[in-house]
């Protein structure tokens, strides 16, 4: 398999033993995005920018609602999946996880982020732990490859 397959119903959540969860990301999300991808922008830009473009200096929560939009299209039509780290109750956007065909014949690239606060911690930890396994076993992605 060298990607999901049409008919594929991607989860809608991982819990993971942090008390957070993933789930797609949504457009409704814009307000608690911005901030984390904001707050953590410069970190970000070194990891996505010159791939992406993104995140841009700037950035309205109308512009980010769009971008989020884009990834519900995104996920809608196969084309790749976002995942919001979230907490359990949903006010606090920690990071994103991106799932997307590989181009490097790897069955998906996947890469994740994190705010800055959340660096070193037992979320960092059971993300790195968790993600392979999880696409593994229930996204039946046999090789993955973690980018950038």
């Amino acid at each position: 398999m060298t990607w999901v397959d049409p008919a594929f119903e991607h989860p809608a959540r991982l819990d993971l033993p942090t008390g957070h969860h993933l789930r797609p990301i949504r457009a409704a999300d814009a307000e608690i995005d911005l901030p984390a991808v904001m707050g953590a922008r410069d970190r970000l830009w070194e990891q996505y920018g010159e791939a992406w473009g993104w995140p841009p200096e700037s950035m309205t929560v109308e512009a980010d609602r769009e971008d989020l939009a884009h990834h519900e299209d995104e996920m809608e039509a196969r084309e790749g999946f976002n995942y919001a780290i979230l907490d359990a109750a949903e006010t606090e956007l920690l990071g994103c996880v991106y799932i997307y065909p590989s181009e490097a014949g790897a069955d998906a690239d996947v890469s994740w982020w994190l705010v800055d606060e959340a660096l070193g911690t037992e979320l960092e930890r059971e993300l790195e732990a968790r993600i392979p396994a999880w696409l593994a076993e229930t996204w039946n992605l046999g090789s993955t490859r973690r980018h950038p």
